[in-house]
Protein backbone atom coordinates (compact mmCIF):
# COMPACT_ATOMS: atom_id res chain seq x y z
CA UNK A 1 0.00 0.00 0.00
CA UNK A 2 1.93 3.40 -1.28
CA UNK A 3 2.57 5.72 1.89
CA UNK A 4 -0.37 8.38 2.45
CA UNK A 5 1.02 12.18 2.34
CA UNK A 6 -0.24 14.71 4.36
CA UNK A 7 -1.83 16.45 0.87
CA UNK A 8 -1.06 20.23 1.28
CA UNK A 9 -3.62 22.32 0.04
CA UNK A 10 -2.78 25.15 -2.25
CA UNK A 11 -5.34 28.31 -1.72
CA UNK A 12 -4.80 30.97 -4.05
CA UNK A 13 -3.48 34.06 -3.45
CA UNK A 14 -4.70 36.02 -6.52
CA UNK A 15 -8.30 37.31 -5.96
CA UNK A 16 -9.40 35.87 -9.10
CA UNK A 17 -8.39 32.47 -8.77
CA UNK A 18 -9.35 32.30 -4.68
CA UNK A 19 -13.22 33.99 -5.42
CA UNK A 20 -13.42 31.40 -8.42
CA UNK A 21 -12.27 28.56 -5.88
CA UNK A 22 -14.98 29.69 -2.92
CA UNK A 23 -17.40 30.10 -5.87
CA UNK A 24 -17.08 26.13 -6.33
CA UNK A 25 -16.68 25.13 -2.63
CA UNK A 26 -19.95 27.23 -2.54
CA UNK A 27 -21.73 25.39 -5.11
CA UNK A 28 -20.56 22.29 -3.85
CA UNK A 29 -22.21 23.30 -0.10
CA UNK A 30 -25.19 24.27 -1.02
CA UNK A 31 -25.68 20.98 -3.82
CA UNK A 32 -24.71 18.77 -0.69
CA UNK A 33 -27.14 20.49 1.50
CA UNK A 34 -28.22 19.42 5.21
CA UNK A 35 -25.34 16.42 4.53
CA UNK A 36 -22.64 19.12 3.82
CA UNK A 37 -19.47 18.13 6.09
CA UNK A 38 -18.96 22.32 6.43
CA UNK A 39 -22.28 22.99 8.31
CA UNK A 40 -19.69 21.48 10.91
CA UNK A 41 -17.55 24.53 10.88
CA UNK A 42 -18.32 26.58 13.74
CA UNK A 43 -16.61 29.96 13.50
CA UNK A 44 -17.85 30.93 9.75
CA UNK A 45 -21.17 29.46 8.48
CA UNK A 46 -21.48 29.32 4.37
CA UNK A 47 -24.90 29.79 4.50
CA UNK A 48 -24.31 33.73 5.71
CA UNK A 49 -20.93 33.99 3.62
CA UNK A 50 -21.80 32.10 0.21
CA UNK A 51 -24.23 34.38 -0.80
CA UNK A 52 -20.99 36.93 -0.27
CA UNK A 53 -18.76 34.96 -3.12
CA UNK A 54 -20.39 35.89 -6.59
CA UNK A 55 -21.21 40.04 -5.96
CA UNK A 56 -17.56 40.19 -4.88
CA UNK A 57 -16.24 38.50 -7.76
CA UNK A 58 -18.28 40.92 -10.05
CA UNK A 59 -16.65 43.63 -7.88
CA UNK A 60 -13.38 41.83 -8.73
CA UNK A 61 -14.45 41.97 -12.29
CA UNK A 62 -15.29 45.76 -12.24
CA UNK A 63 -12.15 46.47 -10.69
CA UNK A 64 -10.23 44.72 -13.48
CA UNK A 65 -11.87 45.94 -16.17
CA UNK A 66 -11.55 49.81 -14.93
CA UNK A 67 -7.89 48.88 -13.98
CA UNK A 68 -7.33 48.18 -17.70
CA UNK A 69 -9.47 51.11 -18.82
CA UNK A 70 -7.29 53.18 -16.89
CA UNK A 71 -4.03 51.85 -18.32
CA UNK A 72 -5.22 52.89 -21.63
CA UNK A 73 -5.92 56.27 -20.17
CA UNK A 74 -2.64 56.44 -18.36
CA UNK A 75 -1.06 55.52 -21.95
CA UNK A 76 -3.21 58.01 -24.06
CA UNK A 77 -1.91 60.67 -21.83
CA UNK A 78 1.89 59.49 -22.40
CA UNK A 79 1.40 60.28 -25.54
CA UNK A 80 1.43 64.50 -25.17
CA UNK A 81 2.48 64.46 -21.94
CA UNK A 82 5.97 65.29 -22.67
CA UNK A 83 5.07 67.67 -25.22
CA UNK A 84 3.46 69.63 -22.22
CA UNK A 85 6.08 69.28 -19.92
CA UNK A 86 8.54 70.75 -22.41
CA UNK A 87 6.24 73.63 -23.24
CA UNK A 88 5.66 74.52 -19.47
CA UNK A 89 9.50 74.20 -19.13
CA UNK A 90 10.22 76.65 -21.73
CA UNK A 91 7.53 78.94 -20.45
CA UNK A 92 8.92 78.96 -17.01
CA UNK A 93 12.16 80.07 -18.57
CA UNK A 94 10.60 82.63 -21.03
CA UNK A 95 8.86 84.05 -18.26
CA UNK A 96 11.80 84.06 -16.08
CA UNK A 97 14.18 86.29 -18.83
CA UNK A 98 10.90 88.62 -19.28
CA UNK A 99 10.62 89.56 -15.22
CA UNK A 100 13.93 88.68 -13.95
CA UNK A 101 13.84 91.95 -11.99
CA UNK A 102 10.30 90.42 -10.27
CA UNK A 103 10.24 86.45 -10.74
CA UNK A 104 6.91 86.37 -8.50
CA UNK A 105 4.92 87.85 -10.75
CA UNK A 106 5.36 84.32 -12.39
CA UNK A 107 2.98 83.14 -9.60
CA UNK A 108 0.46 85.16 -11.77
CA UNK A 109 0.87 82.01 -14.21
CA UNK A 110 0.72 79.68 -11.59
CA UNK A 111 4.55 78.99 -11.01
CA UNK A 112 5.73 78.80 -8.33
CA UNK A 113 9.02 80.50 -7.57
CA UNK A 114 10.84 79.65 -4.33
CA UNK A 115 13.54 82.45 -3.50
CA UNK A 116 15.07 80.32 -0.31
CA UNK A 117 18.47 79.47 -0.61
CA UNK A 118 19.48 76.26 -1.10
CA UNK A 119 20.37 74.32 1.66
CA UNK A 120 23.70 72.28 1.59
CA UNK A 121 24.34 68.69 1.11
CA UNK A 122 25.95 67.42 4.12
CA UNK A 123 29.40 65.69 3.76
Amino acid sequence: MPARTSGRIVIPTNPSDLLILAQKIYDKHVADGATSPLNAMSDYNWATDGPKVAPCKQNNDDAEDAAKKAEQFYRQRDVDLPQIKSIVQNSAAVLKSIYAKNPKVLGDYGLVVDDTPKAKKPK
